[in-house]
Order: C-alpha cells, then sequence, then structure tokens
C-alpha cells in the first residue's frame, strides 16, 4: 500500500507543484521570484489524462497525469520548445516524444503496460508545470517543476529550466552568454560557492557524501538566467542522496564578469 501514502499528496501537489522551494544562495534577494515584464501575451493551458480503469475515484486515488504550461500567441517556435522541453524531462517512456499530449498519454502508456506484468504495482502519477520566472524585451525564463511517482518507496522531485532569446526565437544555452573556453574557471568558482554554502573547507573530499564523478565538483547545465545571476540546480540522485533533496547553487554575475560574452541577453542587467 505504499502507493497510498505517496498520491494522497496528489491534490496538494496540484495547487503547489510550481511552489516547490529551493535551496539557494541568494545573496541578491529571491533569483527564483516570478518577476516579469510581459512583453509577449500568454495564457496557461493545462493538459490532463486519467487512466480508464479509475472510473469514478478521485485522481487521489487512481493513476493520472496533469501538465500546466502557458501558451503564447503568435509564437509557434516558442510553444514547440515549450512543449518539447516537458516532454523531454518528464517522459514515462522509451518513446521520444515531444509534445505535452504525448507525454501525459506516456504516463498513461507506461503505468497499463506495467499492471499487465506486475499485479497490484499501484497507480502511476504526474504533476507538472512549467512557469514564467521573468520576461523583459530580450528574455524569456522559466521554471519547471514536476513530481512523479511510478512504483517504489517514493515518488521524485524534478526542476529544469528553459531560458528563451526573444530575438532570435530559440533556446539559450551557456555558450550563447559565456565567453569560449568558459568551463574551468566557472567550475572554480562555482566550487568555491558550493562549499561555502556545503559548510566545507577547500580541502575537504567530495566523495564520501556526494556523487560527483571521481569526487571531481563539476557544475550542470540546468541553470536559469535570472537579472543578478546564475541559478543551478541539482536534483535528486544527481549529487546527493533522495533523503537530501535538490541542492540549488546562485552564481552572481558580480563574480563572473570577466566570463560574461559582450552584448547577449544578460549584458542589460550588469551596471
Amino acid at each position: 500500500m505504499k502507493h497510498i501514502f505517496i498520491l494522497t499528496g496528489l491534490s496538494t501537489l496540484l495547487f503547489s507543484v510550481s511552489n516547490i522551494h529551493l535551496p539557494v544562495n541568494r545573496p541578491f534577494g529571491n533569483p527564483l521570484r516570478s518577476e516579469t515584464r510581459d512583453t509577449l501575451a500568454y495564457k496557461y493551458h493545462t493538459a490532463k489524462e486519467r487512466s480508464p480503469d479509475c472510473g469514478g475515484r478521485p485522481d487521489s486515488d487512481c493513476t493520472v497525469a496533469k501538465v500546466v504550461y502557458p501558451y503564447f500567441n503568435n509564437q509557434p517556435l516558442l510553444n514547440s520548445s515549450i512543449q518539447r522541453k516537458l516532454a523531454t524531462v518528464f517522459n514515462f517512456g522509451d518513446k521520444k516524444i515531444s509534445t505535452v499530449k504525448e507525454l501525459v498519454h506516456s504516463v498513461i502508456s507506461a503505468y497499463l503496460a506495467d499492471t499487465e506484468l506486475i499485479k497490484d504495482k499501484g497507480s502511476y502519477s504526474l504533476v507538472a508545470s512549467l512557469k514564467v520566472m521573468h520576461q523583459d524585451s530580450y528574455l524569456l525564463a522559466f521554471k519547471i517543476d514536476g513530481h512523479t511517482y511510478s512504483g517504489g518507496a517514493h515518488g521524485l522531485d524534478k526542476a529544469a529550466f528553459l531560458n528563451w532569446d526573444i530575438k532570435k526565437q530559440r533556446e539559450l544555452t551557456l555558450n550563447d552568454i559565456l565567453v569560449n573556453g568558459y568551463r574551468q574557471q566557472l567550475t572554480m568558482i562555482g566550487e568555491k560557492i558550493f562549499r561555502k554554502d556545503e559548510k566545507l573547507n577547500a580541502n575537504t573530499p567530495l566523495t564520501d557524501n556526494y556523487f560527483f564523478k571521481n569526487g571531481k565538483f563539476s557544475l550542470n547545465d540546468n541553470f536559469m538566467i535570472t537579472p543578478t545571476g546564475l541559478q543551478f540546480v541539482y536534483n535528486e540522485y544527481e549529487i546527493k542522496s533522495f533523503a537530501q533533496g535538490q541542492t540549488g547553487l546562485f552564481i552572481p554575475y558580480a563574480q563572473i564578469k570577466s566570463l560574461l560574452r559582450p552584448n547577449s541577453v544578460v549584458s542589460q542587467y550588469l551596471k
């Protein structure tokens, strides 16, 4: 009956999934707060699918997938990128998918396939949202939150980001906002901040309580551009145990000025 405990929280998550709090360093305030100066019009859509065996049971007692995401007027490339990002982050199956409709259906399909093989598998769930966190004339920054359950002792929370260049109509990567050859120096700066956040001295090994490859600190590419710096997030099991949850790492622009690419979307935030 483990799944009953997990899915009892589903109804709460339907309303709070966009409010998962991350343990982040915030020297300039809260970089994850919603801060928009709307330049593109949008409204939130909801995609939802219930398993055929739900019958009259409530969502909290059967397999349900629900995703909330923004739809932008006259922005086909942005809309398709939003759906593709969500599908990539939360896909329940092995088949490549690219739309939210396919995503919610992948949850139901995975559940039905598994229940044919394993009796009393328990209900599956996906509750996810993609939320506009910041918008100006050049940048759209989105935060993705989600909770999944597909059997076992517990579900998983996952956070991800999407940074969109409004002028060039494409997703931004670190290569777009940082100069060539930035990785080594950015990693060194990130490690200093990480060790300070974790209350570790410079010589404390990262082998015993962390999952970094070969005990060597590394930054992932899961980041959001904010007006004051770059917000990174490591998800559960990525660098720590499940019990320790997600780990945030905030790098202020003040510490990486020499690495910032001129005339990028970040330039507007520098003084």
